[in-house]
Order: C-alpha cells, then structure tokens, then sequence
C-alpha cells in the first residue's frame, strides 16, 4: 500500500476517534442532561480536588522539562542533530502542555502557581503523584537518559484503568482527570449551576500568545475544549490510538509527525519510523546517526551545594538557576491574568541556554564537567 495513502486513511480513522471513548454513562452526560441521581464515580469528587490536580498535572509537565533540556544541552549538535531536534522539539511540547493545562485550570476557576519554592523538583525524583516506579534525573545525553524519556512518555495500555494518583503512565493520570471534568461539570449542572467552567475568558493564553513551536495551544471555555486538549497533550506524548502518530497531524493536518514516545524510540534505535509502522515494534525506516560519545560528560543531577560558595562554578549556577526561576515568574504572569506578556520569556529561554552551555565547560572539581541544576532562587 502507498505510505502516503495509508497515512491519510489512518488520520481519517483517527480523527473520527479523537476523543477517546468514556464509559457509557459519560458518554450519554455529553450529549443529554445529567440523568436525575447522577452520581460521582471518579476518584476526584469535588471542584477543589480536580484544581489540586490539575495544578499537579502542571507541576507533571514542568518535571520533564529540566530533564529534557539538561540532556539537549549536553549535546554536540553537529554530531547528534537528529536527537538535538528530536529532543528539542518534545521539549517545547511539554512547555506548550504546561501552558494548556493552566488553560483548563484558569477555565475551571483556578490560579495556576509556577513561581512557588518546591514546583522545581529535586531531581532525582518520581514524577509527581505517580507510582514511584522509576525516577528522573538531570544527565548527560546517553542510552540510559533516552530510556529514562522512554519511562516517562510510555503508552497507557487500552485496558489501563483511569488512576489520579500512583499512576503507572501518564495516559491513566489524565484519563482519571477527563472523567472528572465530565462529570464535575455534569453534577454541576444537574443542581442549576451552570458548569464549572466559569473562569475568566480574560485570562485564557491564546495562540497568538504562545512564543514557541509543537503544536497548537487551545483556548478553553468549555467541556469539550478542555477534553480537546487533553487529549492533545497526551496523543503528543503516547500517539493517537496505538499508533505512533500524533494528534497534531490527525486534529490539525499537519504533517506526520510522532509521538514523543516513538521521537525517543528513533533516537534508542537510530532508526527512522515509517508512516505504517506498527507501534509495537520498533522502526524500520532509514538508520540516522547517533553518537553517544559525542557530549559533554557532565556528572548527574549536579547541585548549588557541591560547589565552595562564592567559587567560579558556585557562582555560575547560581546565576543559571536565577534565569530559570526568572522565567518560571515570567510564565506565571502570563498564565495568570497577562497572557500578552509570555512573549518575554523568548530572550530568557536563550539566556538560559548560554549559560548552560557556559556551566558544561566548567570542570565541576571531581573530574567531570558541571551542569545546569535547575534549583528555586528566591
């Protein structure tokens, strides 16, 4: 069969099941009144839990960006430039989900807090409120940190149940989320409210608004937007259903592109994927170089604290943690209330990657090179 008429008959099939199916009964909350007795059966049962979670799904998203940006800087971009654009374009992704998941939790009445001390993790660490099985680190670019990213984007299994803590994969941390919306809103209106979707429309960051590439960012002012782009955030991640392709070329038309699970498998592999691939097995289309030799052999979730305080390195990452909690302020701002003023973390983003890149040249005193630690300065 012809790849290219495969790919087009693939996203008409997906694109008619983009929103994954809910259990019956929410299914039938979309499209009618809530039945008289509706119930809540999801595990987050009130307005206040499904903010909590949703300020961790924004502290989920945020964990993965350090780790990804510390292993993009590493690199010899010259000798790795399929993993630099592999790995810097999930990146920018998981910045673009950070940003729509403030949407959702701005829709829902919420104020999303990006500038606090512990929303930076200390890395090594499990995501947030998931099963603990694997931790992530700050690391160098090698085999070990590409199976790290594959841990962390892994697929939910079709028949993963929704879980909204001590998730497995991050499929089922959402799914959890999803039911809550639909039935939140549901119970809402069942007892004459109108929704729960009642944030100001004001404070939505809009396309226009967003700096960076990886998707489309969507507005959010009702039910079906916020299912929208969940199910954005997590086809990006884990692919449209069990197939490696994400939602950005089903929903929007773009060009094939896939999942940041299956942008990692090519990197793990030096395979290319083809558009018909199965995703159970790894990619058969054309090999692409990879050398893991080529970066700087920074040693592992370096620390403020191994350093004399006041020496060059000491001082040098200081700084790099003093641009980075610079910009966690700056998206703070413009995810509550200015969303007009994201735009000024364009030259804090290339701040951050010189001095990064300033830090791995400095030998950290136990013969390695030092890194970015990514640590709260007040």
């Amino acid at each position: 069969m012809n790849n290219s008429y495969a790919t087009q008959t693939s996203r008409g099939r997906l694109r008619q099941r983009l929103i994954r199916p809910l259990e019956p009964a929410l299914q039938a909350l979309l499209l009618a009144p809530a039945p008289e007795g509706f119930r809540i059966g999801g595990t987050i049962k009130t307005i206040e839990q499904l903010r909590e979670h949703l300020q961790t799904a924004i502290e989920l998203e945020h964990s993965t960006i350090p780790v990804y940006l510390t292993t993009l800087y590493t690199l010899d971009e010259r000798k790795n430039q399929f993993a630099c654009q592999a790995i810097q374009g999930v990146a920018m992704e998981e910045m673009l989900h950070m940003i729509q998941v403030c949407n959702i939790l701005n829709a829902v009445g919420g104020s999303p807090a990006i500038n606090k001390p512990d929303f930076i993790p200390k890395y090594p660490t499990p995501l947030p409120h998931s099963d603990d099985a694997f931790l992530v680190s700050l690391q160098k670019f090698s085999p070990d940190a590409i199976d790290t990213f594959l841990k962390i984007e892994m697929p939910a299994g079709k028949c993963a149940p929704p879980e909204a803590n001590h998730y497995a994969t991050i499929g089922q941390f959402y799914h959890a989320i999803r039911i809550a919306l639909v039935e939140l809103d549901a119970h809402n209106r069942l007892h004459g409210g109108p929704g729960i979707f009642t944030g100001d429309p004001a404070r939505q960051v809009l396309p226009e608004h967003y700096y960076g590439g990886g998707g489309k960012l969507l507005p959010v002012h009702e039910l079906q937007d916020a299912l929208l782009g969940i199910e954005e955030i997590v086809g990006q991640g884990e692919g449209v259903d069990g197939t490696i392709i994400d939602t950005d070329s089903v929903l929007f038309g773009q060009d094939v592109e896939y999942a940041h699970y299956f942008r990692f498998n090519e990197v793990k592999h030096g395979r290319r994927y083809r558009p018909d691939d199965n995703a159970k097995y790894p990619p058969t289309g054309p090999a692409v170089e990879v050398d893991w030799q080529a970066a700087a052999d920074m040693a592992p979730n370096p620390k403020m604290a191994d350093y004399p305080e006041g020496s060059p390195v000491w001082k040098q990452t200081r700084e790099f943690n003093r641009i980075y909690t610079s910009l966690l302020d700056q998206l703070h701002i413009a995810c509550n209330g200015q969303p007009a003023s994201l735009s000024g973390a364009i030259p804090i983003m290339y701040q951050l990657k010189y001095q990064a890149q300033a830090l791995l040249n400095l030998p950290n005193g136990r013969g390695g090179r030092a890194g970015p630690s990514f640590e709260y300065i007040a």
